[in-house]
């Protein structure tokens, strides 16, 4: 009994120290006053950018293949962890063009033609999309980014009846998945190597669940509510995993390990925006603006520490254990982050963001973090390309 007592007192204790940041641990370096880039440099890097992923299409319309094997390459069962990596990589590349046609100042054939083909690809492809095998479930990215694809799809053409019902059947069922392959306490993790049960009994992993949830959070502009059992399950995960300082653990399987390397801020500078805009859209009232800038903030100041890891060939072996895939993905939320911020005080970190990426961009007009069979450049592209979007629509 009293062990018992003593458990729940550090639970409650634990609980309550998470639930408001010291002012202190949200003290950061200040940002240097930048210029933000000229109009004319942006816009020729985001036409770069999408003349990247337009020729970069497969045949079938889809982005990515499982060519361009390296000495060392991730764990990926075939073909199943193939269909999700692709339909995952295809679902964000429609979104990036998506976007690209909504910004576009003149209308691009090549970007509507490109988008039609690759609709075709996923509407035939994405309802077989599954787990690979009992331990890899990467098909969780599939669900997740193919919602937001779908919601700009189902944009495109709101009079089109039969399109319209077409995504709304495809989000009922990757919604249906996302509840089938949700992790035994709430969220979603894609390594399930403990048990490999039928309900994954993996710890769910704090970027994957803010990817989804915010993913989630864009059915609202279909008039769609995802499954609310569903989202509060994530959103209590997301709480176990955040340190006072906002900082989010890599997975629950650190709870008890809190201070490991890969869970302190400069470990958690591609993952926080993630976790912190997905909160924010669902409702949480302690991600507050002072939050969100702190951690703008730490990501350009100390943007140095998630760069030494990009392009690494190992994942994790960088310092704080940063792997070189969450750079591009964490500065995609940055952007959203960015975006929920009050308009007045967006221009400084639009600048910032800007000027980090456009440094970055190759010169084949592609982007990329970490050499990912062939799914590294149309994946990185697309984060890149949609986080210019929102430095260039408050101009």
């Amino acid at each position: 009994m009293r062990r018992t007592c003593i458990m729940l007192f550090l639970v409650a204790s634990i609980s309550s120290a998470r639930a408001e940041a010291p002012a202190e641990l949200l003290e950061t370096p200040k940002l240097p006053v930048i210029a933000a880039p000229a109009s004319e440099e942006l816009d020729g890097a985001l036409d770069r950018g999408i003349a990247y992923l337009l020729g970069k299409q497969n045949a079938d319309g889809s982005w990515g293949s499982a060519r361009r094997t390296k000495g060392l390459n991730i764990y990926a069962p075939v073909p199943g962890a193939h269909q999700a990596f692709r339909a995952a990589v295809t679902s964000l590349c429609l979104s990036a063009l998506c976007e690209a046609e909504r910004f576009a100042d003149r209308k691009d054939e090549r970007i509507t033609q490109s988008i039609d083909r690759g609709q075709v690809w996923l509407f035939e492809h994405l309802p077989h999309v599954r787990r690979a095998t009992p331990d890899a479930i990467y098909n969780v990215w599939t669900h997740g980014y193919s919602l937001t694809a779908l919601v700009y799809l189902a944009e495109r053409k709101p009079d089109d009846a039969a399109l319209q019902a077409k995504v709304r059947e495809l989000i009922a069922q990757q919604l249906d998945l996302l509840g089938r392959y949700e992790t035994v306490d709430g969220g979603w993790g894609y390594y399930d190597f403990e048990v490999g049960a039928k309900r994954p009994t993996c710890d769910s992993t704090s970027f994957v669940s803010g990817a989804i949830l915010t993913a989630m959070h864009d059915l609202k502009r279909l008039d769609i509510e995802p499954p609310a059992p569903l989202v509060k399950r994530a959103m209590d995960s997301l709480h176990r995993q955040r340190r006072p300082d906002f900082a989010y653990l890599y997975g629950e399987q650190f709870q008890f390990r809190t201070g490991v390397d890969i869970n302190d801020p400069g470990g958690s500078l591609g993952r926080s925006q993630c976790c912190n805009i997905a909160m924010r859209l669902w409702g949480d009232e302690t991600v507050t603006d002072p939050i969100m800038r702190a951690w703008l903030d730490r990501l350009f100041a100390r943007n140095g520490w998630l760069s030494i890891g990009r392009k690494r060939p190992v994942p994790h072996e960088s310092w704080f254990l940063v792997a070189g895939y969450f750079y591009y993905f964490g500065h995609y939320y940055a952007a959203l982050c960015v975006e929920a911020l009050p308009a007045a005080e967006r221009p400084e970190y639009q600048a910032h963001l800007a000027r980090t990426l456009l440094d970055l961009q190759e010169k084949d007009g592609s982007w990329w973090d970490y050499p990912f069979y062939d799914y590294h450049q149309p994946y990185g592209t697309a984060f890149a390309l949609m986080s210019l979007y929102r430095c260039r629509a408050a101009k």
